[in-house]
């Protein structure tokens, strides 16, 4: 079995921001290293090892992004196709052999990709220091862009990316035969409550990684290798998350429901998401997957300008000149977790789009007992805004406590800082909670009017 070309098309772009993302990081972090070794603070060992850890880190966090975006991608494209790859099942395929069709897939995908982001990746670094050069923004030195090293970003991302095909595509192990005469059926509330080993998994991973986030914290204060292993209990943690989603989103997506009235769109669309938890939970994830990337990155960011501030008032000698490594440093990194942000909202449009178009037969259903294409449109709607409060709200608690975490962890120790509180730019979070909401109402109500231009008995075909 293959995919179709228009099904990959998200996860081709996502394999290539995440390989973008980690030539880059490598690029930026060669020039930063070249920038500031002739200043005071670069003089410092630990701002050099502390520069690479962060290239690490943002590094780790783009490749395990892309990858469970892709996962979820794929696992989104197959919950749509239960009813063909049932058919195919019918003829005497194996689902063995249809889940390596899907991970072959995959890896194709992610050798493309992967060669598409590095070629992207040089020419932004190559023209950014030519400008950068010819206008007095920085000095005319020897900068490393090309490295053996840019192959290590690539091969990480399309081993990942084919591992997260192989992952996303075991929904086929459950594809019967049978269903091929019915139309494609998604795991029910008790059935998502039932699945034991998965969801004491799921709060296992969420324990042992928030244990390893404290102790990221604390280690921290001494010592800047604090960070790996708050990194390590941020993807732990964070993994667990997603894995027991299915289990805890529908609950908050229902509540957030009730608030948009009790007419007929509005009472539907809040019992959707518990009705469907899986279908809700991969449309609702990639939304989460963005706040938190975002607002985790804003908030590191200004904690990091503001133990940088504290400690040149208190070692005004190391840390004086320390204004353009700031600003540098700042203005590269924004680029880095840009490019993050845009991997999470590429899945999460995506994702939108095919949970809709995949409803085509829901659809035809409700218009055949009598909604109007009006009252199909506020459905989609209610939904997409109960989607948004609840992603939005749970991403930005999530991006506040890892970006404070990553910053104290990484910060705590080499700046001479005091234990603090977290420092949040709300005027990034703002801007990013509006983006979140455009997105994803544009990504629900597009394709929603694409579904009801179709006729009721026509949807009602629809396979």
């Amino acid at each position: 079995m293959r995919m179709r070309l228009r099904d990959y098309t998200a996860s081709v772009l996502v394999t290539m921001l995440s390989a973008a993302f980690g030539v880059l990081l490598l690029q930026g972090t060669a020039v930063l290293t070249t920038l500031i070794a002739g200043d005071t603070i670069g003089e410092k060992e630990s701002v050099q090892v502390a520069l690479s850890l962060v290239a690490a880190v943002f590094f780790t966090i783009a490749v395990y992004v892309g990858g469970v975006v892709t996962a979820n991608t794929v696992g989104t494209v197959i919950a749509g196709r239960t009813r063909v790859i049932a058919l195919y099942r019918l003829v005497g395929a194996t689902a063995t052999s249809l889940r390596r069709a899907v991970a072959v897939d995959g890896l194709i995908v992610g050798v493309v990709g992967s060669i598409l982001g590095l070629g992207v990746a040089s020419l932004i670094s190559s023209v950014s220091v030519s400008v950068g050069v010819s206008t007095g923004a920085i000095p005319a030195l020897s900068y490393e862009i090309f490295s053996p090293q840019l192959v290590a970003p690539v091969i990480a991302v399309v081993l990942v990316t084919w591992l997260a095909s192989w992952v996303g595509s075991k929904r086929i192990l459950e594809v019967t035969p049978i269903q091929a005469g019915a139309a494609a059926v998604e795991p029910s509330q008790e059935e998502t409550a039932s699945r034991a080993v998965r969801n004491a998994t799921a709060f296992t991973l969420i324990g042992i990684g928030g244990v390893l986030l404290a102790g990221g914290v604390l280690l921290g204060q001494v010592s800047m290798l604090g960070v790996l292993v708050g990194l390590l209990g941020g993807i732990l943690s964070f993994s667990g998350i997603i894995l027991g989603a299915p289990l805890f989103m529908p609950p908050i997506l229902r509540l957030v429901g009730r608030m948009l009235g009790r007419g007929p769109a509005g009472r539907i669309a809040a019992a959707n998401a518990i009705r469907n938890p899986a279908r809700s939970t991969r449309a609702t994830i990639g939304l989460v997957i963005g706040v938190t990337l975002v607002t985790m990155f804003a908030v590191a960011a200004q904690s990091y300008v503001d133990i940088i501030n504290a400690s040149r008032e208190a070692y005004p000698a190391d840390y004086g000149d320390s204004d353009q490594v700031l600003a540098l440093t700042i203005t590269v990194f924004a680029v880095l977790f840009g490019f993050s942000a845009l991997i999470a909202a590429v899945g999460m449009v995506n994702n939108l789009s095919l949970s809709v178009l995949q409803r085509t037969r829901e659809l035809g259903l409700l218009r055949a007992l009598g909604f109007t294409r009006g009252q199909i449109r506020r459905m989609i709607l209610a939904e997409s805004i109960q989607m948004s409060v609840a992603a939005v709200g749970f991403g930005l608690v999530l991006g506040i406590i890892y970006g404070w975490a990553g910053a104290m962890s990484l910060l705590g120790s080499i700046l001479g800082s005091d234990f603090s509180l977290p420092s949040v730019p709300w005027l990034v979070v703002v801007l990013a909670v509006v983006a979140a909401g455009v997105l994803s109402t544009a990504a629900s109500v597009a394709p929603s009017r694409r579904a009801t231009r179709i006729s009721p008995v026509a949807a009602l075909a629809v396979e």
